[in-house]
């Protein structure tokens, strides 16, 4: 693929297709939907996670704090919580590690719980999400069923990531914090996924039925922002179309 073939294969994906890109050395951006709202599956970690960061930086809460994780707060199926027996104690610190580098589901929602939906809604707008929002617990069946979905703005996630990239997200350790927590998520086979060994991408995964989501930093000669959301679609078909399109964008800023 190349970048100006990028915006025709986009339109003929099947479903609902959001698309953001920024060149963050020159500017240059391209976008399809990139305004528009879309069901974010665990993209909603990135913006929960920058919300615990600001408050923390605020002094408004302690990353040694310690949540309970009881078995009926385990969730399948990403992480790690799930996995050990019995009740157990973690520092909100870890929870983010977990949330963002295993995208686990148990970390998110003890940490949700904590801050309280409306709560987080009213930091979303304050961390520069004027339309990105959260309705629900991760596998709330029956809040789902009554049509409550977490959402994203493709365009929304990438002024965020150009935050932290530039280090301009509540300061400079900050940022570098969070891009480094990014630069460890374990779910690579989207973004990464054709792009030269080696490459270094800071980003957040979601999928869920017929939803594949990426949004991230690609370290190019040119670094840049790269969001995809896709709902409603054929995800194999979503997923090549993607990494496809991270190639074509690195080998444009290299």
């Amino acid at each position: 693929m190349r970048y100006d073939e990028i915006p025709e294969r986009l339109a003929g994906l099947p479903g609902e297709i959001g698309f953001y890109y920024k060149n963050l050395r020159t500017g240059e951006s391209l976008g399809h939907r990139e305004n528009e709202l879309f069901e974010s599956a665990s993209v909603i970690k990135l913006p929960i996670y920058a919300v615990l960061i600001k408050l923390r930086e605020a002094g408004e809460i302690d990353f040694a704090e310690k949540l309970l994780c009881r078995e009926e707060d385990k969730f399948p199926s990403c992480g790690a919580l799930q996995y050990f027996t019995g009740e157990l104690s973690v520092d909100i610190r870890t929870l983010c590690g977990l949330m963002i580098s295993l995208s686990d589901n148990s970390a998110t929602n003890l940490l949700i719980r904590r801050l309280g939906i409306d709560f987080l809604n009213e930091q979303f707008k304050t961390v520069g999400l004027a339309q990105s929002h959260i309705e629900r617990f991760l596998f709330d069946i029956e809040a789902s069923a009554r049509g409550l979905e977490n959402r994203i703005v493709p365009a929304e996630m990438g002024w965020l990531l150009e935050q932290i990239a530039l280090r301009r997200f509540v300061s400079p350790a900050a940022s570098e914090e969070m891009e480094a927590l990014l630069c460890r998520q374990q779910i690579k086979h989207k973004i990464p996924g054709y792009l030269p060994r080696g490459t270094v991408v800071a980003h957040k995964t979601g999928e869920d039925v017929g939803i594949t989501n990426d949004v991230g930093i690609v370290f190019a000669k040119e670094p840049f922002v790269l969001c995809f959301a896709s709902n409603r679609t054929d995800v194999p078909q979503a997923e090549r179309t993607l990494r496809e399109l991270a190639l074509a964008l690195y080998e444009h800023c290299s």
